[in-house]
């Protein structure tokens, strides 16, 4: 597996696809550990019934991450992301098991699911590197999401990879050291599914693997009944609304003025965005985020020049802005191997 040092722009939000696998999973752990109540609850506040989600392969990612802040905040229990990752099987992949047929390693897997986000479903921006013979993936909030359930997600997404890929290459894999922005607490659960060094208080969440695991060969044997099948992306208005500002980028419209562009009044633009879980405001930024990032990352332009790019009168505004974006200033970010700064 060939990863270059890279950023993947994967967030997805509002009414864009996501598996419906992961929800399946969530909602089993609910009603094997909570009852079927607490599973039903659930399922009323956002509007998919148990029996209608068995024949769903697709549902909206704000009900993806509506259902895990639900599961977050009804347990008070810090690992619980960690634990309804644990929970999957292979045969729970449902479509994607057609493309990880075709994968030789675990590194193509791997490479699979971090660049197609509109299959595997993501709640992030990654930074990719190498290092020394480690893979090393660091999650961005460009989405602003609130710390905790941000990390609720990282952890689902890390033991939810441990535990598939360790179905798929027949034999455990273990990380090497996992970072939490968070404060410090018990993780032993984390720990003892992942055997990785638990770090907290890190300005980023990640993850770090070595090279010899993602080497290893794919020997899970794929049921036929399971594979062949193909997902049909969902129209997603909202990700109608990202390309046109992407597209305007860096004169990215106000709302009243993308409401004239799509023929409807600000008040309804307002509502069928808060309807999918976000809001203008945030659209714009995730955008400009994105483009920021693309832009230190490329190392063609001066931080200067990218300000300029950007819109920005002065480069003080610029980095003020970025960290508002991100949490950290431009130099603060790019400090992957303390080396870089702007």
């Amino acid at each position: 597996m060939k990863f270059a040092q890279s950023y993947k722009p994967n967030m997805m939000v509002g009414d864009q696809s996501y598996p419906a696998y992961q929800l399946r999973n969530l909602l089993r752990y609910l009603q094997e550990h909570q009852g079927e109540e607490v599973a039903q609850t659930l399922c009323s506040q956002i509007g998919v019934g148990i029996k209608e989600l068995e024949h769903l392969q697709l549902i909206y990612v704000w009900q993806a991450d509506f259902a895990m802040e639900f599961l977050q905040q009804y347990t008070q229990d810090p690992e619980i992301g960690a634990k309804v990752g644990c929970q999957y099987s292979v045969d729970d992949l449902d479509f994607l098991l057609s493309f990880f047929t075709v994968c030789k390693t675990i590194g193509e897997c791997l490479q699979f699911v971090v660049s197609h986000p509109e299959r595997v479903g993501s709640f992030t921006d990654t930074l990719v590197s190498n290092e020394g013979g480690k893979l090393r993936i660091r999650w961005l909030n460009t989405g602003k999401i609130d710390p905790k359930r941000y990390s609720c997600q990282f952890q689902h997404s890390v033991c939810g990879l441990v535990t598939v890929g360790s179905g798929l290459a027949g034999q455990a894999i273990l990380f090497d050291r996992i970072t939490l922005a968070e404060k410090e607490r018990n993780a032993d659960y984390l720990s003892s599914v992942t055997g990785a060094d638990i770090q907290f208080g890190a300005e980023f969440n990640e993850w770090t693997i070595d090279h010899r695991y993602l080497s290893l060969p794919v020997t899970y044997e794929f049921n036929e009944r399971m594979i062949n099948k193909e997902s049909v992306k969902q129209a997603s208005y909202i990700e109608s609304l990202l390309e046109f500002l992407r597209e305007s980028f860096p004169d990215c419209p106000n709302m009243e003025q993308m409401a004239i562009h799509q023929k409807i009044s600000d008040r309804t633009l307002r509502r069928k965005i808060s309807q999918a879980g976000t809001s203008y405001q945030k659209l714009v930024d995730q955008v400009r985020c994105q483009a920021a990032i693309g832009l230190i990352l490329s190392e063609e332009k001066s931080i200067e020049d990218i300000a300029e790019i950007m819109g920005f009168g002065d480069v003080s505004h610029f980095r003020q802005s970025f960290k508002h974006w991100l949490g950290h200033p431009p130099g603060h970010f790019l400090r992957l191997n303390e080396k870089v700064t702007l």
